[in-house]
């Protein structure tokens, strides 16, 4: 391939190397080895994931999106964002746009360096139910969001063993044969969370996860009757807003807002996908 242009964001923190691939710049061929290779730190250029912008018949664009181990993900919260302002400043988009994902046609806005996300209504909503792991039973609850959630309420987060708590739930067999993002909450002021995330396909804790902020912020209003919006501090100190319309513990029109930073733009050469 020759030289590939790309922006490298990050939104609330996690970071994704994007290119625009709508002349089909990036085949196809062995495309989870190469972007594996691409997402190494320190080996390459580093990111939590991957995104391909293409055209959409639909849309303003579609977008093939890959965790940072050369996985595909049905749908990423910061990653979208950052699509949608890379989409907007590329001249892909207006201010106003929507594109396709694997979990349905996403739409919002762009303002400034924020972005504004209607996001696909959750599925799969199981409340309070113990799993089994090593150290004794934990009380869980789960939702998909786009990709599947495990949430864990703690009375403090500082503390809790996130890369080895997280993966024996990531991979606990009640999750199989998929998995699940885990993430672990507390409460702060009203309307206030405080959120650490194990990511799958990443494997490791992320600074942020949009799709498991709004995962947080759902069924700590299922389980304490806060309203819309909810606010979460992430462990990049950035502050995730989630909006919601709720009838029981039925959701609809959910909005993700949050900053879509550029860091650099730049090209991706030979030596950035050798093994």
């Amino acid at each position: 391939m020759e030289p590939i242009n790309f922006f490298k964001m990050s939104g609330s923190g996690n970071d994704f190397i994007i290119v625009d691939n709508r002349e089909g710049i990036v085949k196809n061929n062995d495309l989870s080895d190469f972007i594996a290779r691409i997402c190494r730190r320190k080996m390459s250029v580093g990111a939590d994931g991957f995104i391909l912008i293409e055209p959409s018949k639909n849309a303003d664009f579609k977008w093939q999106f890959f965790n940072s181990d050369g996985s595909n993900a049905e749908m990423c919260g910061n990653g979208a964002r950052c699509a949608a302002r890379f989409a907007y400043l590329n001249g892909i988009a207006g201010q106003k746009l929507s594109f396709e994902t694997d979990a349905g046609v996403v739409s919002g806005q762009v303002k400034g360096d924020r972005v504004k996300l209607k996001m696909p209504d959750p599925v799969d909503l199981n409340l309070d139910y113990n799993i089994e792991l090593k150290t004794g039973p934990v009380t869980v609850s789960s939702v998909n969001t786009g990709v599947p959630h495990v949430v864990v309420m703690n009375e403090s987060i500082e503390n809790i063993d996130v890369f080895n708590l997280g993966s024996e739930i990531r991979f606990h067999e009640a999750f199989g044969p998929t998995g699940t993002n885990v993430n672990f909450i507390c409460q702060r002021e009203q309307g206030h969370l405080a959120i650490r995330t194990y990511e799958r396909g990443v494997e490791n804790e992320t600074l942020a996860c949009g799709t498991g902020a709004i995962a947080a912020a759902l069924i700590t209003s299922c389980k304490t009757n806060w309203q819309s919006p909810i606010h979460l501090l992430t462990r990049s100190e950035g502050t995730l807003t989630i909006y919601f319309k709720k009838d029981g513990n039925k959701f609809n029109d959910i909005y993700l807002e949050g900053d879509a930073r550029i860091i650099y733009s730049a090209q991706l050469g030979a030596d950035a996908w050798k093994s």
